[in-house]
């Protein structure tokens, strides 16, 4: 029997793609929250590969969980109302195929799709550069193109980071330090690796480059301004906030978690290596509670301004953001990098209104189309 939306249900499908040892590629258990908060909002979810999905025609196959059995059944179903995109990684998404049909559901008038895909870090800095609003919250960035830039901006910083413009969870991120000591001139190189870092010395920016360039390959970076972040426990942390629509079609913060360094890490990414803590607790060792209470209170305006003006600078409909976000030690806020597809919050509160906002959003566009 077909999967058919009872009266007027909204019906979502999460976009993902298929995959020849799995049924699909994508976080499983975070669709099955997703299944049953729809469920339990009034709107039918199943997860659809971009292979299968049709927008012609009444019916394609798509992946239903069955809750009783804990399977997952492919069945026919019929054509959704939102287009929520899942596709989990970046070069999954630049294929032809997954491109064709992101597009065709982009330009679509019988399905609204949301994040239609993953954000490029140079262009999220231009973009937030163009804004006097956000201008502010934007460390000095620049596209790295060579050796005597870096080490204009290391003279200019001290610290800079170099990060690949199209990375993800710490991958391949690089801090690179001169520390302004006497003595003979040093450059000190930290590669991330998996839970911790490496550490090369050189002693010429003539003896860094090539090994710079060695490491990075092909790849596009951007080097960017180190800050001096505040410190919990002598480590330093951010500040992770995800923002997203709500059921009236605004911004809002849904909750902000603190991501504490590890500790040989350069990154506060927790598969790097970093730990999870309370917002409040690692500000108010700092900065003591009341002024934790004012940071955290701009961490949340600086983050609602930030994701209007991603999305506006987009040209796109993006219902959710996730954002790393830094206090120095002057309790200044700056904001280092936004994620399109937000990895699930460990926060239990953060989780389960993720999920409910995630659906009412949904249905917002469905009733918006249905206006149209």
């Amino acid at each position: 029997m077909p999967s058919q939306p009872n009266g007027s249900r909204t019906v979502i499908a999460i976009l993902t793609v298929a995959d020849q040892k799995r049924v699909f590629r994508g976080n499983k258990q975070n669709f099955i929250d997703i299944i049953r908060i729809g469920e339990e909002l009034g709107a039918q979810v199943y997860v659809v590969t971009t292979a299968d999905l049709k927008l012609t025609g009444d019916l394609f196959l798509a992946y239903c969980y069955d809750f009783k059995a804990r399977k997952w059944r492919r069945s026919p179903v019929t054509m959704p109302h939102v287009i929520y995109n899942r596709v989990p990684y970046r070069k999954l998404e630049m294929l032809p195929e997954v491109q064709q049909t992101i597009q065709m559901c982009l330009k679509s008038r019988k399905v609204q799709l949301f994040n239609p895909s993953f954000f490029n870090k140079w262009s999220l800095s231009e973009w937030l550069n163009r804004s006097a609003e956000t201008r502010r919250f934007i460390p000095v960035t620049h596209q790295l193109t060579g050796s005597r830039q870096l080490e204009q901006l290391l003279n200019d910083h001290g610290t800079v980071y170099l990060k690949p413009v199209k990375g993800k969870a710490g991958r391949g991120i690089m801090r690179l330090e001169r520390p302004l000591r006497s003595g003979q001139p040093k450059y000190v190189l930290k590669l991330q690796d998996t839970t911790g870092s490496q550490e090369a010395v050189f002693s010429s920016i003539e003896e860094l480059w090539p090994e710079l360039r060695s490491e990075i390959g092909s790849k596009e970076y951007i080097v960017q301004q180190g800050i001096r972040l505040a410190r919990y426990n002598k480590r330093p942390y951010d500040l992770r906030a995800l923002v997203q629509k709500t059921g009236t079609g605004k911004w809002s913060v849904t909750g902000v978690g603190a991501r504490v360094a590890g500790k040989a890490s350069i990154t506060t990414h927790v598969p790097r290596g970093g730990s999870i803590n309370e917002p409040r607790r690692v500000l108010s060792s700092a900065f003591g509670p009341a002024e934790a209470e004012s940071i955290l209170e701009r961490v949340k305006k600086a983050a609602l301004k930030i994701a209007a003006r991603i999305e506006a600078s987009s040209g796109h409909t993006y219902g959710e953001m996730s954002m790393d976000l830094g206090v120095d030690t002057d309790g200044r806020v700056w904001f280092f990098e936004a994620n399109a597809k937000p990895m699930k919050f460990d926060e239990p509160e953060i989780r389960r209104k993720s999920l409910e906002r995630t659906i009412r959003y949904a249905m917002y566009l469905a009733k918006k189309n249905k206006r149209r």
